[in-house]
């Protein structure tokens, strides 16, 4: 599983970035950004859609890699 923010409406609130460290970081501007990676199973998906749920303005989806 992947998860991508969009960047034209997070507005740098940090929730994502305060509950799953090792899938979200913040810019030098204070936007969020996803790791360009697939997320481990377990405890780092579980925060990484926590974050999602709790996306203040839902700028956060996640969605599977295309195989190939």
């Amino acid at each position: 599983m992947r998860f991508r923010v969009d960047p034209t409406v997070c507005e740098g609130y940090g929730t994502c970035a305060d509950i799953a460290p090792e899938v979200f970081s913040l810019d030098p501007w204070g936007y969020a950004q996803a790791v360009p990676a697939d997320v481990a199973p377990g405890a780092p998906e579980q925060d990484a859609l926590r974050a999602e749920h709790e996306c203040p303005v839902r700028a956060i989806r996640h969605y599977e890699p295309d195989a190939g």
